[in-house]
């Protein structure tokens, strides 16, 4: 799974070869969640509230590059890395 992006404690990542809607995965610890890219609603998983706002904002921020990655991910080409939360 490549990772796209690390901020605040929270790691961005894609699968190849995924199942429809386009969507990411976040670690946080130990929980994990699923964001689909163009609605930016939870998936699947619990995230903290706190957290869950930071990677639903980034998301918000970068859903054309995240679009993009997703299509690389399909194509078995590596995803671009994203730039964090600031």
């Amino acid at each position: 799974m490549p990772e796209i992006c690390r901020f605040y404690g929270i790691v961005i990542a894609m699968f190849y070869d995924e199942h429809n809607p386009p969507h990411f995965h976040a670690r946080y610890g130990s929980h994990k969640v699923v964001i689909d890219i163009r609605t930016l609603n939870l998936l699947e998983g619990r995230f903290p509230a706190r957290a869950l706002g930071m990677v639903i904002e980034w998301a918000s921020q970068h859903q054309d590059e995240l679009l993009e990655n997703w299509d690389r991910a399909r194509n078995e080409q590596v995803p671009n890395k994203i730039a964090p939360l600031s």
